[in-house]
């Protein structure tokens, strides 16, 4: 017998995700939508809001920013090799480390 489902809503999701990036101190990345993710840096309080065949919508980036309750945050926009990221950083946030703790297979410290 399979488990029953669970909907999760994805302010729920996201505001868990941000909150082990600040725990581990490592990226959290989630698929959000139809082809459009998030990696929620170390500390939580920047992300990088990305779609492997379009651009990610500044409006999205700043509805999470606010469900995420980031203050003052900056948009800006990060050109990789191959797509383009809509960054979005709390003010004061930009000196954060880029990575933290080691996490144990388990998921624990």
């Amino acid at each position: 017998m399979s488990h029953p489902t669970v909907t999760v809503p994805i302010r729920e999701a996201i505001r868990y995700a941000q909150g082990r990036a600040e725990r581990l101190g490592r990226t959290q990345q989630l698929e959000i939508g139809t082809d459009l993710f998030i990696r929620i840096g170390p500390g939580g309080r920047k992300f990088l809001l990305f779609s492997l065949e379009d651009e990610p919508q500044r409006s999205s980036a700043e509805a999470i920013a606010a469900a995420l309750g980031l203050k003052n945050p900056t948009y800006g926009w990060h050109q990789g090799a191959t797509l383009r990221s809509l960054t979005v950083i709390e003010e004061g946030a930009q000196s954060l480390p880029e990575s933290g703790p080691a996490e144990a297979d388990d998921g624990t410290l």
